[in-house]
């Protein structure tokens, strides 16, 4: 017989969804950081790097606001086991692929900042590609509806 109610997962289940949603929290504290930056925060910084935040495109910002959202989103559903985490965690590591590509690419980002500029991108991108294959193994276990 077909059971339509999934498994139930192990307690490292709920620890790495929690910890991914508190990280993917974090994220739209720093996109909401960028955002709404003061004037006196932008004039303070070096003027090079202060001419990246300023020519940040629209595009560029909704792919940082879709990548931190649809992550956070993403890792709430893991934590609810629903198999709609799988696409959201999709949509969030393409918003940070489009992100960075955007600041490695079409900018001199690195040039002005530095390794971190390429590090912790890494980091995150890292962490979504993860995130994918857990919520896929989840789904794949049963844990996921």
């Amino acid at each position: 017989m077909n059971d339509p109610t999934p498994s139930k997962p192990p307690a490292q289940f709920y620890w790495i969804s929690g910890a991914a949603l508190l990280w993917n929290i974090s994220g739209i504290a720093a996109y909401f950081g960028q955002v709404s930056m003061s004037p006196e925060a932008l004039a303070a910084m070096p003027e090079a790097q202060r001419a990246l935040y300023e020519d940040v495109p629209a595009w560029a910002t909704a792919a940082y606001a879709i990548a931190v959202n649809a992550g956070a989103i993403g890792c709430l559903l893991l934590l609810l086991r629903k198999s709609l985490a799988v696409p959201m965690l999709v949509l969030s590591l393409a918003g940070a692929l489009v992100q960075f590509g955007h600041a490695w690419f079409m900018t001199p980002a690195i040039e002005v900042t530095g390794a971190s500029t390429v590090v912790f991108p890494i980091v995150i991108i890292g962490i979504g590609f993860y995130l994918i294959w857990f919520a896929n193994d989840a789904k794949a276990k049963g844990w996921l509806s």
